[in-house]
């Protein structure tokens, strides 16, 4: 299956920080304190990556309400099954990893 390739950092954290709807904002902010700071989305890439993660049909667009004009956005099914995949995948990389350091 297609979703089970390894994602990048960028898109693991937007998918985690998705588990509950939030607006592209609060995306930034909470991919950026998750990661230490180490992933710092710009408005351009987090955008096109939201579109990108739509398209495959990983997380949705929320309806906006009539006084807002934030977009929020959720976590799908395929999406989480997706963000699951990749959790027990960072999971046996990192045990494999320290087993084999033990065994040094």
């Amino acid at each position: 299956m297609a979703e089970s390739l390894a994602l990048t950092e960028a898109t693991y954290y937007i998918l985690l920080s998705l588990i509950r709807p939030r607006h592209g904002y609060g995306i930034m902010q909470l991919t950026e304190e998750l990661s230490g700071g180490r992933v710092h989305l710009a408005a351009g890439t987090l955008y096109g990556a939201l579109n990108a993660l739509c398209a495959k049909g990983w997380i949705i667009q929320l309806p906006a309400g009539d006084e807002s004009r934030r977009k929020e956005y959720r976590l799908t099914e395929k999406g989480l099954h997706v963000l699951k995949s990749e959790v027990a995948r960072l999971r046996e990389l990192a045990e494999n990893g320290e087993r084999m350091l033990r065994e040094e």
